[in-house]
């Protein structure tokens, strides 16, 4: 899979990508990420790309034309259209269920806004999707983007060795992820739970299912409404509210 990050900021978003799983599917050829710098595409010998928005306000805003060209760039590279994310607190908040999605593409770019935005119109003529993290405003795009590929990318076929499995990782079904224990048994007078010392592989199973489902109720109860209960579970759930 191939990640086209447009940045003022490339050497930010290459240092932050480079390590750990990410980076070493980068080096197996698995994940392709290249940090596109804006700067470089534009037409001021100074390298400038933002100016003052019109009608007034505070700050400057990232102009039209670097950010086209250096979209249209790759666009030309690849020969296509990608889809196009602009990460924005604008935007649809994004989750575990759209980096599923958004994995299925051979290729994505991302665009990372700075200053207090980007020029209207260029959003128009390129972003296909605006995604956010979360309520809340950043200096720029960078970290959010970098994210959002590494969610991404564990979706990606390959990038996953079989120890590294997101197969039940959180929100997976719309339940957390349930408690995990390793050595020694005993740690600060705490056990670690008997069933899981036990070798019954059901009986583990059943009880990581059902930490799963409690631990959601207990921290993210939202999501239980869209979690894939058995009627068995529900049963259970709505003794436990009684």
């Amino acid at each position: 899979m191939n990640f086209y990050i447009l940045t003022l900021f490339p050497q930010m978003v290459e240092e932050g990508l480079n390590t750990s799983i990410i980076g070493r599917a980068s080096e197996a050829g698995v994940l392709h990420i290249e940090a596109v710098d804006i700067r470089a595409y534009s037409a001021n010998k100074h390298h400038k790309v933002d100016d003052y928005p019109y009608g007034g306000g505070a700050g400057m805003l990232m102009q039209a034309q670097p950010v086209y060209d250096a979209w249209k760039a790759v666009a030309d590279r690849i020969g296509k259209k990608p889809r196009c994310i602009y990460v924005t607190p604008q935007g649809g908040v994004f989750c575990q269920q759209k980096a599923k999605e958004l994995a299925m593409e051979e290729d994505l770019i991302l665009l990372c806004g700075h200053y207090e935005g980007i020029d209207e119109r260029v959003l128009e003529e390129i972003v296909t999707d605006y995604l956010s993290v979360g309520d809340y405003v950043l200096t720029g795009g960078e970290l959010p983007a970098m994210v959002m590929v590494d969610a991404i990318s564990r979706m990606v076929p390959g990038v996953l060795s079989n120890l590294e499995s997101g197969a039940s990782e959180s929100f997976e079904g719309n339940l957390l992820e349930y408690p995990q224990y390793s050595r020694p048994e005993e740690w600060q007078g705490k056990k670690v739970p008997p069933v899981l010392l036990s070798g019954h592989h059901k009986n583990i199973e059943a009880w990581r299912r059902q930490q799963s489902i409690l631990r959601t109720k207990e921290r993210r109860p939202d999501l239980l409404e869209g979690a894939a209960l058995t009627k068995q579970e529900q049963e259970w759930l709505n003794r436990l509210d009684n």
